[in-house]
């Protein structure tokens, strides 16, 4: 039996059309990873000028709370009153948190108990079992 051969000519052209696609898809690839690398370039440097913003907003407002204008009494007063207000609902508002946090510690805790005392249970069946069938 003679084994059909494939013309020389024909069997470099498909070499050639499978180089030709494997190029376009590398081609594409490098294309998709620069265009990656600039978002992440760009991305980067976006949040470096906001954090540069956010200093500046911090610099700022101390600043102005060093150097604070004399204001007449009835202002003082005011700003008093609203401080001290800000002062205490942080304060409800950290306590608050501390007894989320804590409660949700609480809560964790039974809950991870009440599995270990379930497989307790489960494992003094068992063994129950294995001694009945001794």
């Amino acid at each position: 039996m003679d084994i059909p051969t494939i013309p020389t000519q024909l069997f470099i052209l498909i070499i050639v059309i499978i180089i030709c696609i494997v190029v376009i898809i590398v081609v594409v690839q490098w294309k998709s990873v620069s265009k990656s690398k600039n978002q992440i370039a760009l991305l980067s440097k976006e949040i470096e000028l906001k954090k540069m913003a956010m200093v500046e907003k911090d610099i700022e407002s101390k600043r102005l709370m060093d150097h604070q204008i004399p204001l007449p009494q009835d202002q003082q007063d005011t700003l008093s009153t609203i401080r001290q207000s800000t002062i205490d609902v942080r304060n409800e508002v950290g306590f608050l948190h501390s007894e989320i946090n804590e409660r949700l510690a609480r809560l964790e805790a039974q809950t991870e108990q009440k599995k270990l005392e379930k497989m307790l249970q489960e494992i003094e069946a068992k063994e129950k079992k294995l001694n009945k069938n001794k």
